[in-house]
Order: structure tokens, then sequence, then C-alpha cells
């Protein structure tokens, strides 16, 4: 009689995904899944049980995702920024490969597969000319989102060019956009109080698309609009063992009188490589 094969990181994956796009039942129940010999039994907040009881990676895995693959809220909006020990996104003229290790970068990626949309400021754009598709794990490629308030970008960029997913560029209502950018469709929204873009009317626009969850991936400067209005439910920020001394800061948000007025959230914490993830809870 053979003994029975153990769920491993790829089915952990596989169940990850399976759970995201079916979430739990809406009695709140518990969701039951079968992958080869296993049975995987995940509860509404994302607690999991499974028989044979895998290898700690592969629980490690599970503990990290499926509580935000069942994530029952919505619109649920969750940032992640890569950063050292002193609080650098980046150095000075923009470089950021990698300031965090290879587990982080495939944390990124198993977040975009998560996601109904990712989401980034036209710096990030400008700067990366980034794909933001799905390659290194399984999973679907989410809608892209470029936040442009001046409408800036030219239709150069690789992902207004791609086809490889939807795209949308989101500006301000007070300007005078032309409807596509490139292959992109162009969007507005209104301006905040501070005169940037609203990021709750981003949210609710996103959300009349049937994109609500939101992966905010950048940079420095979106996630912290997105912190400072009060937009966020969860952050994650991975520290890696590095100290840039000089460059872009990672969140900046207003300044307080009293360390009373700053914010603690809850927290999980999981080890990436060398790399620590901090997710903070605001929800």
């Amino acid at each position: 009689m053979r003994a029975p094969i153990l769920l491993d990181e790829a089915g952990a994956w596989d169940a990850i995904c399976a759970a995201r796009r079916t979430g739990t039942p809406a009695n709140g129940s518990t969701l039951w899944l079968e992958i080869g010999d296993s049975r995987l039994w995940i509860e509404p907040d994302g607690r999991w049980s499974a028989d044979p009881v895998p290898l700690p990676a592969v629980g490690r895995l599970l503990d990290l995702y499926l509580p935000l693959a069942v994530q029952a809220r919505r619109p649920f909006t969750v940032a992640h920024l890569g950063q050292s020990l002193d609080g650098r996104i980046a150095a000075a003229n923009g470089a950021s490969r990698w300031v965090t290790g290879p587990e982080d970068l495939l944390h990124n990626h198993r977040m975009r597969a998560l996601a109904d949309a990712i989401l980034v400021g036209a710096d990030t754009v400008r700067l990366d000319d980034p794909q933001l598709t799905v390659r290194r794990c399984p999973g679907d490629n989410p809608v892209r989102v470029v936040l442009d308030p001046m409408l800036g970008l030219g239709p150069d960029y690789a992902l207004f060019r791609d086809a490889a997913a939807a795209t949308l560029v989101i500006t301000a209502a007070d300007r005078a956009p032309p409807p596509r950018l490139g292959q992109a469709e162009v969007l507005t929204v209104p301006r905040a109080g501070d005169g940037t873009l609203d990021c709750h009317a981003i949210v609710d626009l996103l959300g009349r698309r049937g994109l609500s969850w939101i992966f905010v991936e950048g940079g420095g400067i979106t996630v912290s609009r997105f912190l400072a209005q009060g937009a966020l439910d969860r952050l994650q920020l991975t520290i890696s063992p590095l100290i840039i001394g000089s460059g872009r800061p990672g969140i900046q948000l207003p300044e307080i009188q009293d360390l009373a007025q700053g914010l603690r959230p809850r927290l999980r914490r999981f080890a990436l490589g060398e790399d620590m993830l901090f997710e903070c809870d605001f929800s």
C-alpha cells in the first residue's frame, strides 16, 4: 500500500487560487478541497487544516495567502512595498532592482495573481516600464491600472502596447483626456482636498467594473497617498537586510506632533528568505 502524497507547495498554491476563485460558502461554512491524496479544510477567515498534515513550508504558504484569498470584504485593497532596513525603496536615481530578494519578488507575483486589478503610479511606469503581469507563478493576469493625474505618460510604454492584459489609465477629472492611451482606456476621477487623486473614488470606480480586490504595487508616493486617505485595508512592507543610506523613502505621511497620532495596526509577520514581511491590517 503506497504512502499518501503530501500536499506540496505547488498543490497549496493551486488550492489558494481555487479558494480565491470560489470564496468561502455564503453561509459561512467550511470550504473543502481535495488535492491529490490530501484534503484541505478552509474556514471563512482563512484558517485551515489538512489531512495528511503538510510540511512546514507548505503550512507557511497557506498561512500567508489563504486569509487574503478568502477575504470577503469588498472592496479589498492591499498595498506592498519592498524596502531597506533604513526605509528606502530605491537609490536617489530611482534604481530599485533589487532591494528585496527573490522570495519577495515571487510574493509580488503571487499577489498579482490573487488580484482583480494591480495599480501603480505614473512614476513607477516612467522609471521601470513594468509589465505588471503574472510570470513567476501560475495565475491569471490582473487588469493593470496606472494613476497619471496630469496625463504626462506617452503611449510608448510596454503595458500600453503589449495587450498582455486589459489596461486602464486614471487621470484627474479636471483634465480633458483622450479616450485611449495606446491600447489603454483612459478614465477620470475627482481630486481629493489636497489636490491628489481621490483614492476612495478610484476604488469605487474599479469596483463598478467588477475589480474589487485591488493590489497597489507602488511606488512609495502612490502607496502613501492610499494610506493617508484611509483607502487601504492591508499594507505589506517587506524589509531587506540592506542599508542604502540615501535615496527614495517608502512611506511618507503628513507630519504628526505626538507619537500617539501614529498608526498602530494589527500585524502578521512572515519570513521571505532573508527578508521579513510585515503585513499591517487597517480593516
